[in-house]
């Protein structure tokens, strides 16, 4: 673990974050991640990827292939890294993330920001986590790290992912483009936190620039250890579905005449989705999820936890965003 304070390091001590390990940094998350670490130009960047796989970085980005089954490759990798972002696709097998943990304690990488990018339901509001399943299936990815006891851990909440959820089929965000039809959840007026993916690029980059350490006892400035074992929060957007149509109204030149626009209570899309869920139809996972966090009230919302300004983050683009995400569907994108 680090010293409390930079004055408390030994000479030569260069008090921010210099040396990134990144597993999955030519995915979907992961590249973006990559893209804007590298636009600051304070960061050495290690790509660690599978043996065998086909994927390409950066200029800049130093590759590591390895068996993740290999922990001497693995601890080989990380040695001498100071902060470690996992980024895994939903298929990894079980174990890689415990793995790389592990190895990332046997290396002594101080800090991990685990493979969690998703709603405020993992370490705090529990129940609703609980309720949606993620919560139970990411809360224990958490534990293990605090089990091995050398990384701390920074959870990323990033509600969630804009482009990838418009780009989804209607069990998502209840959008079909294709068709030009959606269902709104209740009124479709609901607003939400969701992040596009830039933008949580731009989150870590800007988080990873901070200073290390405070410089002492009376330095009150954020810093990359005041994250330890604590989320940090970030939102591009606190939206509608009613706002994400008509970002697609001006991204696209249409209009409401030209929307199929159903309505539907959220709580039959849960209902719905757990049974859909329960035939084996991860659909209905989507459903259920998305479904819930559109529920009356604020417990899957955090704008008053937001760390955006602290960071010193620019405001996104939804229009942008948008248009990124009507050229996903264009190019036949899939998301698995």
């Amino acid at each position: 673990m680090v010293a409390k304070y930079a004055m408390d390091q030994p000479e030569g001590f260069v008090n921010r974050i210099q040396r990134v390990a990144i597993v999955g940094a030519g995915g979907q998350l992961g590249r973006h991640i990559t893209e804007e670490l590298l636009k600051t130009g304070q960061h050495t960047i290690t790509a660690v990827t599978r043996a065998g796989g086909n994927s390409t970085f950066p200029d800049g980005v130093i590759p590591a292939a390895v068996d993740y089954t290999d922990e001497s490759a693995l601890v080989s990798a990380l040695k001498g890294q100071q902060f470690l972002i996992i980024t895994l696709p939903h298929d990894a097998a079980p174990e890689t993330h415990a793995n790389i943990v592990e190895a990332a304690g046997k290396a002594g990488v101080p800090y991990v920001m685990p493979n969690i990018y998703t709603c405020d339901i993992v370490i705090s509001n529990k129940s609703l986590g609980d309720e949606v399943i993620l919560g139970q299936k990411l809360r224990p990815i958490v534990e293990h790290i605090e089990q091995v006891g050398k990384s701390s851990w920074t959870v990323l909440v990033t509600s969630l992912w804009y482009e990838f959820s418009l780009a989804c089929p209607p069990d998502w965000f209840g959008f079909d483009v294709a068709k030009r039809e959606v269902t709104f959840f209740d009124d479709g007026e609901r607003k939400i936190n969701t992040s596009s993916w830039p933008f949580i690029g731009k989150t870590v980059a800007a988080f990873l620039s901070l200073k290390e350490l405070p410089e002492n006892e009376n330095d009150n400035s954020l810093t990359v250890s005041s994250f330890r074992n604590k989320p940090l929060y970030t939102s591009s957007f606190f939206i509608s579905q009613r706002d994400m149509l008509d970002s697609i109204h001006r991204v696209s030149g249409t209009s409401d005449k030209d929307w199929t626009i159903k309505k539907e209570a959220t709580s039959k899309r849960v209902t719905d989705g757990q049974a859909l869920l329960a035939t084996g139809d991860l659909r209905g996972l989507a459903r259920m999820y998305y479904s819930r966090m559109f529920f009356p009230g604020t417990e899957g919302t955090y704008q008053d936890k937001l760390h955006n300004k602290a960071l010193g983050l620019p405001e996104d683009d939804l229009d942008q965003a948008t248009k990124r995400a009507l050229a996903m569907i264009e190019s036949n994108w899939r998301p698995m």
